[in-house]
């Protein structure tokens, strides 16, 4: 009797009803997703296996990786240029393996030789004066440092940032993007953080003009926006802003440095020297969490007067050091950048050639290998995410408009990955098509 009641749908759990409602699954899986939904993220494992996305990331290599049952998918989201280098990067891979008979995550308190040749090394490739680097363990706390330093540099405390920006979820940061998670933990400072739209420059040179902002805190190219290009020559007219109002330019560069446009940093695509800048994800080629903010020597300041101004005892370890060098170098290989050009008009063509026979894809965001395909809809970024999981493709949709789907091929991509890859978009296209039409 106790038996049966068990497997009485009725009688079950909810997450056991949803799991089921999902289809067969290993129990490996099923066991992934029920713990998970448990002890860790219940929401956020709800909302993908409501969207018929029940992924349990298992192997991964390369720009593919498989579902713990196997379904294989082509890796298109990269976790936000996490893995630009691909999953398992065997150069990075070498890196951190030979740091590991050396060394280990190091002293915070103390120089060291792996942290010194890095920030040594970025010296040398960052755009204008930028001089100082500071490692953190991620590019939230990277754009904490960033607003602070700011505000020590120039006495200010006010910060202009997108109303659609996201610079992460701790501290500071948290308060300078989208108002929605900052109010739901009452973290929000609209006193001190000041929202304006993208591309608006009439609306930038109104928060500026009490010349009181200590910093303006952009995206490059917005990407939880749906990666939104600058319009002309918005992002240097509000550099010039900055100048005339006594203002700093940090410039966030988390998702779209490090190769993705063609250049190593994506502002030298617009000819800006930030006075600030920050970089992370793909620097620690999803291997060994490290990020960085980068000062110029009149901002960075501070660092010769209060060495403890900032501490972390994983911030720059030594071994992710090692990796991130490798990284650098990897990245500006004329070959990749090379590539990464190539690619993006190799997939270009295609994506226009997609647009002609499906209107669903309504708009073509591309610089370099950073893209947003918007779609006809309002959910149609949503509704693609989940039609793609099914054609063996994970791409992920923009969170702060549905409508876009973030299109993120990686660096070292080939052709071949490339015409697999817009046969997978052209198949998802052609069933929402038939949808569409009620096919």
């Amino acid at each position: 009797m106790a038996q049966a009641r068990r497997n009485d749908p009725a009688t079950r759990d909810p997450m056991s009803q949803l799991l089921d409602s999902i289809g067969p699954m290993s129990d490996r899986k099923r066991r992934a997703l029920s713990l998970a939904h448990e002890f860790m993220a219940p929401n956020r494992v709800e909302t993908f296996l409501h969207a018929g996305v029940p992924l349990v990331i298992g192997k991964r290599e390369g720009y593919r990786i498989w579902d713990l049952d196997g379904h294989e998918l082509l890796d298109l989201h990269l976790n936000g240029g996490t893995y630009n280098l691909g999953h398992r990067n065997p150069e990075a891979m070498a890196a951190l393996t030979d740091a590991l008979t050396e060394w280990d995550v190091g002293n915070h308190h103390f120089p060291s030789e792996p942290r010194a040749l890095l920030a040594e090394k970025l010296a040398g490739l960052v755009p204008g004066d930028l001089h100082y680097s500071v490692f953190t363990a991620s590019g939230s706390e990277a754009n904490d440092v960033a607003i602070k330093s700011a505000r020590h540099a120039t006495g200010r405390r006010k910060i202009v940032c997108l109303d659609a920006g996201f610079h992460g979820t701790t501290g500071l940061c948290g308060a300078a993007g989208n108002d929605e998670t900052a109010q739901y933990f009452h973290c929000d400072r609209p006193e001190e953080f000041v929202k304006v739209p993208f591309n608006d420059l009439d609306a930038m040179e109104a928060a500026l003009q009490g010349r009181d902002a200590a910093a303006v805190l952009l995206e490059t190219i917005p990407a939880t926006a749906g990666f939104v290009r600058p319009e002309g020559d918005y992002l240097k007219d509000v550099k010039a802003l900055c100048e005339r109002c006594g203002t700093l330019y940090i410039a966030d560069e988390v998702q779209t440095g490090l190769g993705r446009t063609g250049k190593l940093w994506a502002v030298e695509q617009w000819g800006i020297e930030p006075d600030i800048m920050v970089i992370g994800k793909g620097l620690s080629a999803g291997l060994y969490p490290i990020s960085a903010v980068l000062l110029t020597p009149s901002v960075g300041h501070w660092l010769t007067e209060k060495g403890w101004g900032y501490v972390s005892t994983f911030g720059g370890s030594e071994i992710g050091c090692q990796v991130a060098s490798t990284v650098l170098d990897i990245c500006n290989r004329p070959s990749t950048l090379e590539n990464a050009g190539n690619i993006s008009e190799y997939l270009g063509n295609g994506l226009a050639k997609l647009q002609q026979t499906h209107p669903f894809l309504k708009e073509v965001r591309r610089s370099g290998l950073v893209m947003g395909l918007q779609f006809d809809d309002p959910a149609g970024g949503l509704l693609m995410s989940s039609t793609l999981y099914k054609h063996g493709m994970w791409a992920m949709f923009a969170g702060f408009d549905f409508s876009v789907l973030q299109f993120k091929p990686g660096l070292l991509v080939d052709e071949p990955y490339c015409d697999l890859a817009l046969a997978k978009l052209d198949a998802a296209l052609s069933e929402i098509d038939s949808q569409r039409a009620g096919g």
